[in-house]
């Protein structure tokens, strides 16, 4: 499929694009270039080809989820202000 000129205005236009006249030539071929490879590619038989998820098909090494840290929440709210029931208590901001 190629891009004539006024096909590659009409596409500025649309997207809302100040194209320069003397670039308006080179655009349609660079698009007619692109939209040649895409036609390449969608002729590419991969019906036997499974779809994957990573190319490297690689697998991330996670640590086991395992708590680090010993509960302080005691320690940190003694030294808020004011607390109820567990929360921290904050001004009001809006009314």
């Amino acid at each position: 499929m190629s891009l004539s000129p006024d096909e590659v205005k009409s596409i500025a236009f649309l997207a809302r694009l100040s194209i320069q006249e003397e670039n308006i030539e080179q655009y349609s071929q660079d698009l007619s270039n692109i939209f040649g490879l895409v036609e390449q590619m969608n002729a590419a038989n991969v019906d036997q080809i499974e779809p994957m998820a990573h190319p490297q098909d690689a697998m991330q090494r996670l640590r086991d989820d395992v708590v680090t840290e010993e509960n302080q929440r005691e320690k940190l709210m003694s030294n808020a202000p004011l607390t109820e029931a567990g929360l921290f208590l904050v001004p009001k901001v809006l009314d």
